[in-house]
């Protein structure tokens, strides 16, 4: 999108206001609001804001952080357009006074990753699947406790939401996003709306106005949208299972008509490198103290390091190839979950893959049967590992892999690292309600 054009939408639209949108390190949308007319100023030389004040990022310090736009993600916010003004957000990547990108952006943070695979030749495609659960609130507010309704996998009849899946539907439209399929998921109040792949930062870019998107419907609905991995106990998670795939002079790089799943050598190292480094990863994509509820046995999420083509308890699944349409060859990491942050979570995917390419690393051999029907001897005999157990496990696994942290850079994986270990600490510390009704008249 040029200037002219958003000047006409601008216009168009009547646009009052533009929301300058970022990401801080564990993937929370922050913004500077500006009224429209400063956005000419904005484009020309950026819009000062205090990193001190953003999680993850500048010491007191080395506070001052400059914004700049990219212009082709401006978009007219769509929920805003019948209020007599509208509202426009634009996607900002994040600079230091000196004009050097800000090492610890997220957004950059993934862009150095994507110029590693170009070096190669290669270029990255993800396409995300979001989980997602809806609530109701009380009549003072507060949340229920209990999903939004009973419905079932694909279930139309029963469930009460599909006027709401179809409301977020047209808002990520709006946004310019290409909505899939939206359907009804496994457990109670749980959806799951599909977007097109497409390049990671643009891909990036899309997961974070989805889980925006969503969470405003929700709200100007009566309802609250929550990402969270686990929020009910004896009920499925929700996931984030990521599709990727690597393309080559235009053709899809993962696919070859001779082996076996018509995977080709680099998709077998893509795949290896990624097994080699799930430990690590996982700090990132499954990032949070509840992230590691969801990872367990019996709930339809990947517990065990494993690849295969039919089995959906495997780490990576590799969907069934179309020798005819061989552009949509592709695998599927399930273990990450919707609390990640994106740009995060696609950077050390990549470059997990890239590592296995590089290194020429040889994937293990596929797992067809279910692991969760093995008995613990099998998995040993099989040499099959796990994920880590809890967060703790996945910091401790992270500190370890030197490429995972490179990926994040010395300075700010240390902040990462430090953030998520006091997140570690508070759970480890805390009385839960399950330990007073289990304790407190026993002992």
């Amino acid at each position: 999108m040029q200037i002219e054009q958003i000047k006409e939408e601008i216009i168009k639209h009547r646009v009052k206001f533009v929301h300058l949108q970022f990401s801080d390190l564990l993937g929370i949308l922050k913004a500077v609001t500006i009224p429209v007319h400063q956005l000419g100023e904005v484009i020309e030389h950026g819009k000062w804001f205090d990193g001190s004040s953003i999680e993850g990022f500048a010491r007191i310090s080395e506070s001052d952080m400059l914004l700049r736009p990219d212009l082709q993600t401006f978009k007219v916010i769509p929920w805003t357009k019948n209020n007599g003004y509208a509202e426009a957000r634009i996607v900002c990547d994040v600079f230091m006074p000196d004009g050097e990108p800000f090492v610890g952006d997220p957004r950059y943070i993934l862009k150095r990753q994507v110029m590693e695979a170009k070096k190669l030749g290669l270029d990255y495609f993800v396409a995300p699947e979001l989980e997602f659960f809806l609530l109701k609130r009380n009549e003072d507010g507060t949340l229920a406790k209990l999903p939004h309704d009973k419905a079932g996998y694909f279930d139309q009849t029963i469930d009460g939401a599909s006027a709401v899946r179809n409301a977020m539907s047209l808002a990520l439209q709006g946004f310019g996003m290409d909505v899939e399929a939206l359907h009804h998921e496994v457990a109670d109040g749980q959806h799951e709306i599909n977007f097109k792949y497409d390049e990671p930062i643009k891909t990036a870019d899309n997961t974070m106005t989805f889980k925006y998107a969503l969470k405003m419907v929700a709200q100007k609905m009566g309802l609250h949208t929550t990402f969270m991995a686990k929020p009910f106990f004896g009920i499925n998670g929700s996931g984030m299972h990521t599709n990727q795939s690597l393309f080559q002079n235009g053709k899809n790089a993962f696919f070859s008509a001779e082996n076996k799943y018509n995977l080709s050598d680099i998709a077998l190292q893509f795949i290896a490198g990624q097994l080699a480094h799930i430990k690590a990863m996982n700090a990132i994509t499954n990032p949070t103290v509840n992230s590691y509820k969801r990872l367990v046995v019996g709930y339809e999420a990947p517990v065990y390091i494993s690849w295969g083509q039919t089995n959906r308890s495997a780490l990576i699944r590799i969907p069934r190839v179309n020798p005819e349409k061989p552009s949509s060859t592709r695998c599927e990491l399930r273990c990450p979950d919707p609390t990640c942050n994106p740009y995060l979570a696609y950077a050390v995917m990549l470059a997990a893959g890239l590592d296995g390419i590089k290194k020429g690393l040889k994937a293990p051999a596929p797992v067809e049967e279910s692991t969760y029907e093995m008995t613990p001897e099998e998995i040993i005999n099989r040499g099959i590992d796990t994920v880590p157990r809890d967060l703790y496990g996945a910091l401790r696994a992270l500190a370890k892999d030197d490429l995972i942290k490179a990926v994040l850079g010395e300075e700010i994986f240390k902040r990462y690292y430090d953030i998520k270990m006091k997140e570690w600490d508070d759970f480890r510390i805390h009385v839960s309600e399950w330990e007073r009704e289990r304790y407190l008249e026993v002992y």
